[in-house]
């Protein structure tokens, strides 16, 4: 049976179609006879109890340069809708968590992919602790003191905003380098949150491995290889996408966390892996399952549609 679904979006006009998951997804619904709905994050309203936002129908196609339609806008409640996907891209800061609120009120009536509540309480730099022993030596705090002493203890060092995203703002120190207290200093102005430093795992230099799950099931990969000058993989940094196979440690990873994802309600999530190490769980707008379709690997776009409409049945 078709669904009307609404997807919450940094405007459709700005996705790079070749690699964007929120188009694939698209792209998908639309094959199946979804009615679509695009509307951003600032057009919601919360008014009487009753959550509406100004949404536009969509219809999407392949074509670069010409890759979407839209309708006038209409004030729609959005518990008339079956689906909404929270897809805007971080930073999650509070105008992101304030949307999470909102669309608490409509779920599960209106079943919001990812779950609004649990998106809000797993931010993806913290949530991966929970799995201490499957992810490098991590430390979150604004002391420079500590982050000192970690350093001293663990050598070269990746420092990076807890809620950043992107691959920006992450600085690799070498267990020399004199920069540490000028960083945290300037960390210091720019955030009020603590910072997260980990142990810089030299495997990076191979790749940094996106894994998609649905329902708490691994899917794909993407393997992301930073620039040659570059300690980041992301690609839209310089990192280079190639194919890669899941490893028997990153099947350990993805059994061991599948359990808690589906209890959260994730239908949709990505995980980084370097090594045989996880380094964040991502929740909010995972990415990578165009990528893995052009390098020969699952059509996650269906996946994900058929975990969704098993959920609506």
């Amino acid at each position: 049976m078709p669904l009307n679904i609404a997807i919450q979006m940094d405007h459709v006009s700005t996705v790079n179609i070749a690699g964007d998951t929120t188009f694939a997804l698209s792209l998908e619904a639309g094959r199946r006879g979804h009615a679509l709905y695009h509307y951003t994050p600032d057009r919601l309203t919360l008014d009487g109890g009753k959550v509406f936002a100004r949404v536009e129908e969509m219809s999407v196609r392949d074509e670069k340069g010409s890759h979407f339609t839209l309708g006038e806008p209409v004030r729609t409640d959005l518990s008339e809708m079956d689906v909404v996907l929270l897809r805007q891209d971080p930073p999650f800061d509070m105008n992101y968590i304030t949307t999470t609120h909102m669309l608490e009120r409509i779920h599960p009536g209106t079943l919001v992919v990812n779950d609004p509540a649990w998106v809000r309480n797993s931010p993806e730099k913290i949530f991966v602790t929970e799995f201490p022993d499957l992810m490098p030596e991590t430390l979150i705090t604004r002391d420079p003191q500590e982050v000192a002493a970690f350093r001293k203890e663990h050598g070269d060092i990746i420092v990076k905003p807890l809620y950043g995203n992107g691959g920006a703002g992450i600085f690799h120190l070498a267990e020399a380098d004199r920069n540490l207290a000028s960083l945290l200093e300037m960390f210091s102005q720019m955030f009020r949150e603590p910072f997260i430093v980990q142990r810089y795992l030299r495997d990076v230099r191979k790749g940094d491995k996106r894994i998609i799950l649905i329902d708490g099931e691994a899917v794909g990969a993407i393997n992301r290889v930073p620039a040659e000058h570059d300690s980041r993989s992301n690609m839209h940094v310089g990192g280079r996408a190639e194919k890669t196979e899941l490893t028997a440690r990153e099947r350990e990873i993805c059994a061991r966390i599948g359990p808690s994802l589906r209890e959260r309600g994730f239908i949709l999530v990505g995980i980084d892996v370097i090594g045989d190490y996880m380094t964040e769980i991502n929740v909010t707008s995972p990415t990578g399952v165009r990528e893995v379709k052009r390098f020969g690997g699952a059509d996650i776009a269906a996946l994900f549609w058929d975990a969704v409409e098993a959920k609506r049945g």
